[in-house]
């Protein structure tokens, strides 16, 4: 088996590439994974999902477009330790306090636990590979909500074509993805 990069080295390349992206060609891909995404939660009555950060697929159109669908959008609010409570989206954000940068719902908090009781859950990564391992920022927020997540409901990260790789490092404490949704469309994965 060929060695594989660290984790700080594909996040380092991929957020690079994010950065470099044409706005143009981001646009578009926007537009087309969002498409994608409200065609996923079309039946769903409770999904927790997230506020793209500056780059991050799904841009600015994600949330509206999830909200007019969604009768209940959860968001996440980070906690001092890192770990995510979750809140009702209702169509305004606020810059988050434990992670500044981070927009997060205003509305009261559920309670971590409340990610156990939605539908599907879509999660911001840099990279996934074809057997859902998640690359993400580094502070394992979401792997630690992801152990929460109800046996049997669906978890997708969305990513522009070119983060999904071959094969990617995981860690012991790493939670995978069901599924990768991209301007592409949706690409279940080979979970080991």
């Amino acid at each position: 088996m060929p060695d594989l990069p660290d984790k700080s080295a594909v996040r380092a390349e991929v957020l690079r590439a994010r950065r470099a992206r044409p706005a143009a060609d981001r646009d578009a891909d926007d537009e087309r994974l969002v498409r994608h995404a409200v065609a996923l939660v079309a039946a769903s009555r409770r999904v927790a999902a997230y506020a793209p950060l500056p780059n991050e697929p799904g841009g600015a159109l994600l949330l509206p477009a999830l909200s007019a669908l969604v009768p209940e959008l959860l968001l996440p609010v980070v906690l001092p330790d890192r770990d995510l409570d979750w809140a009702r989206f209702d169509g305004s954000l606020a810059s988050g306090g434990a992670l500044l940068g981070v927009a997060e719902p205003t509305g009261p908090r559920l309670g971590p636990a409340a990610i156990a009781e939605v539908d599907l859950v879509l999660v911001p990564a840099v990279a996934v590979s074809l057997t859902g391992v998640r690359v993400g920022r580094g502070g394992g927020s979401y792997d630690r909500a992801l152990a929460r997540v109800s046996p049997g409901t669906r978890v997708v990260a969305l990513l522009y074509d070119d983060e999904l790789r071959t094969e990617l490092p995981a860690d012991a404490h790493d939670r995978p993805v069901t599924a990768v949704l991209t301007p592409s469309g949706l690409r279940p994965s080979r979970m080991a």
